[in-house]
């Protein structure tokens, strides 16, 4: 636990905090039957919170639930008493849009109380409707203009490598980013400076805000582009907690080239009338509405 130390300067208190240890500090690992109760909760968080805003991107964030609770409650090393630990993992959400999804684990993991969710896009508030790391402890990147998290976490992934350090960098990114050209400039890049210590997630759900990918731009077959830029893909049903679990084990046993995990998802997910439906890319319910989806998220 956190226990400031004080020391008295003349008429001042300077508080000198205690480092927490790894042991203390570090998430505790969640069982399978946990992480299901968890991405629940996650799912009534960011429904309750965007209905509250009137405001946000609920069918994407849904949709990337059970990727990030995977990351932050079984396979990320970071600490929320101490989010600039210097040997954290790094997790860069690409797809910026989703962070409501992003702040509910955030809460959950304890980097910040639960009931802060319900300042969502609020003036003043620290959590935006695009994440902004230097005002939300726990967020590595700020985010606005999609495509560009895959780049940012190649900077994070080389620092590592220059510096030895044992961190690894995980990016989760949209399909509809898949159509940015800094995209692909980055999956070179990756492969070149071979970065087996970076994983990438692509958020599959098939949908983007302008309607399906097929339709505005095709990006299929996503895995073979990815295997051509020199990348080890994997490919998942990203709302099954045991697949993606061993594609990230997987993702560690890899050297020389960095892993593309494929989560193939239902935009929308969990909530009957979100699902696979372009109009809830960023459309809040209405009150009626956010009592119909809790009522089906138990």
């Amino acid at each position: 636990m956190f226990q400031p130390k004080s020391q008295v300067w003349g008429v001042f208190i300077v508080l000198k905090p205690e480092i927490p240890s790894a042991a203390s500090s570090e998430i505790k690992p969640r069982s399978l039957d946990e992480l299901k109760q968890t991405a629940v909760k996650i799912r009534r968080n960011i429904i309750t919170m965007i209905g509250k805003a009137a405001s946000g991107h609920p069918g994407g964030s849904l949709s990337a639930v059970e990727i990030l609770s995977s990351l932050y409650f079984r396979e990320l090393h970071v600490r929320p008493t101490a989010p600039n630990w210097p040997d954290r993992d790094r997790f860069i959400l690409s797809k910026g849009h989703a962070a409501p999804a992003l702040y509910s684990i955030l809460a959950e993991a304890g980097f910040f109380p639960e009931k802060e969710l319900l300042t969502l896009r609020q003036i003043d508030s620290r959590l935006q409707g695009h994440a902004d790391r230097t005002s939300t402890p726990g967020v590595e990147n700020s985010s606005g203009s999609l495509g560009q998290g895959l780049s940012f976490g190649i900077g994070a992934a080389l620092a590592g490598k220059m510096d030895s350090k044992a961190w690894r960098v995980y990016v989760l990114m949209g399909d509809g980013e898949q159509d940015e050209g800094q995209v692909w400039e980055a999956a070179m890049a990756a492969a070149h400076y071979r970065l087996d210590n970076m994983v990438a997630i692509i958020d599959n759900n098939g949908l983007q805000i302008d309607g399906c990918n097929c339709d505005v731009m095709g990006i299929d077959p996503l895995d073979k582009k990815w295997e051509a830029f020199g990348w080890n893909v994997i490919s998942v049903d990203g709302h099954n907690f045991e697949q993606i679990l061993a594609a990230l084990a997987a993702a560690k046993t890899v050297k020389g080239k960095p892993t593309m995990i494929i989560a193939h998802t239902v935009k929308g997910k969990g909530v009957s009338f979100m699902e696979n439906n372009v109009d809830y890319h960023g459309k809040p319910p209405s009150p009626a509405q956010v009592e119909q989806a809790l009522k089906e998220l138990v």
